[in-house]
């Protein structure tokens, strides 16, 4: 496919497997240009939200992109230029710290309709959680984070039992209400600190250029995608995820090697290369935490991952993704790793057999995770699932 600098025409471009996971990954900002000059925050803003329920995971999905070690990211997100709160899927999210209030309402208001049987089950009801957010509100008026324990103290003080899991959905209601935020881990401690407080200055955004907005980030974020992606990412209705697709300039129709219809960013295309010119460099070999959106980014992931696969990586579909070593855009293995005092104890567990140049490229990039720590790293290569697998 040639370079073009004309308009694209209207029809849609097919692409073959390699173009479509080359495209994805410079989209991801894990091509071969990654880590070149970018900052946390404009990563962050790059995706519009990035899945931080596990900070580790985060940090890491960061340091790949701006080549900046753990401690580094840790100062980035203790600032309000970026939070973390629960903006959609009523899971927890990095966002640009200005952009906050509006995702919670426009995206996150479907999460707060689906969370009264939750509450029922815990023996709460809608006052019960109103009234603990104006305790919180009030304990935490000195806009400074308190430790989670804390926020739970006064809501025990107040005559709220904070005990099991109602306590957590509390902080989450006052949370995706828009009253708090996440702030930055005090020691080992998750915080709480007013959202007004922590990110005073707030864009508003009406509905329709609210989905306009995250359509345009999606798309240029994981593209080339579906409706279908962005509805299941954004926690939209796929009515809403089309209009705002549809509201989105300059975007390309094309399709996948299976003729499914997809949509990419107009520049992007012209990212590759001409076959006859140039070889296609899909992109580097890549050890990736266990929320990328790689693979939590996409309804359809076999561009990425086989489906036969998919079980090791999302065991039991439960919404838990595990670390998983890339080669060429395609999911080839996990890896697990335990932090000890000087090193990183990690083991990498291959699908099936690989060439040893895959080796060689997976354990340099595993080995980019350990300095992202500062510290050594002790590899293991378990035996490829596959061969382990009975006859």
């Amino acid at each position: 496919m040639a370079a073009r600098s004309a308009p694209h025409v209207a029809r849609a471009v097919r692409l073959t497997g390699e173009q479509l996971r080359a495209l994805r990954l410079r989209s991801l900002l894990l091509g071969p240009d990654a880590a070149e000059g970018r900052g946390v925050p404009e990563v962050v803003t790059w995706f519009g939200a990035m899945q931080a329920q596990d900070l580790n995971s985060a940090t890491w999905s960061l340091g790949l992109r701006t080549g900046t070690t753990r401690a580094q990211v840790d100062a980035a997100l203790a600032t309000g230029d970026l939070l973390r709160t629960w903006p959609m899927r009523g899971t927890l999210h990095l966002v640009p710290g200005e952009d906050a209030r509006w995702m919670l309402e426009h995206l996150g208001a479907r999460s707060l309709q689906q969370a009264e049987p939750r509450r029922a089950f815990l023996g709460l009801d809608l006052a019960d959680a109103r009234r603990a957010a104006d305790v919180l509100g009030e304990a935490l008026a000195d806009g400074q984070p308190h430790p989670r324990s804390a926020c739970l103290a006064a809501l025990g003080a107040a005559g709220i039992d904070p005990s099991g899991s109602r306590g957590y959905h509390l902080l989450w209601f006052a949370s995706a209400t828009g009253l708090l935020c996440v702030g930055p881990n005090l020691g080992r401690e998750q915080s709480f600190v007013l959202l007004e407080r922590w990110a005073p200055t707030q864009v508003a955004l009406d509905r329709p250029e609210a989905l306009a907005t995250i359509a345009a980030r999606f798309v240029r974020s994981h593209g080339p995608v579906t409706a279908q992606d962005l509805a299941r990412w954004a926690d939209l209705t796929l009515t809403d995820a089309r209009a705002g697709l549809a509201a989105v300039p300059g975007l390309t129709p094309c399709t996948d090697p299976d003729g499914r219809a997809l949509l990419v960013a107009e520049p992007a295309l012209d990212t590759l290369p001409d076959p006859d010119e140039a070889p296609l460099e899909v992109g580097p070999a890549r050890a990736l935490p266990g929320f990328d959106e790689l693979v939590l980014g996409y309804r359809d992931r076999t561009a990425q991952l086989d489906k036969g696969h998919e079980a090791l990586v999302v065991p039991g579909g439960n919404g838990v993704f595990w670390n998983t070593l890339v080669v060429e855009g395609r999911v080839v293995g996990t890896w697990r790793r335990r932090a000890l005092t000087r090193s990183v104890a990690i083991t990498a567990t291959p699908f099936r057999r690989l060439p040893q140049a895959h080796i060689a490229a997976l354990e340099e990039a595993l080995g980019g995770y350990a300095d992202h720590l500062g510290l050594a790293p002790q590899l293991t290569w378990a035996d490829p699932v596959d061969e382990a697998e009975p006859a």
